[in-house]
């Protein structure tokens, strides 16, 4: 995807499969333009990080 999904805020541990996913609520449609889509970011990213308000701030 061209992204760092390790420090997105979507990016979840799924106690069922075992592994981290993404947890963006998406309808069909949604998802398929997702994955046409060429650009080099994703839309949904959020940085996880809850300090990096706090740093900036400094």
């Amino acid at each position: 995807m061209g992204n760092d999904c390790d420090s997105c805020a979507f990016y979840v541990y799924d106690e069922d499969y075992e592994e981290y996913l993404c947890d963006i609520d998406m309808d069909e449609d949604e998802y398929a333009r997702f994955l046409q889509d060429r650009h080099q970011h994703c839309p949904y990213y959020r940085n996880g990080d809850e300090y990096a308000v706090v740093r900036h701030q400094m």
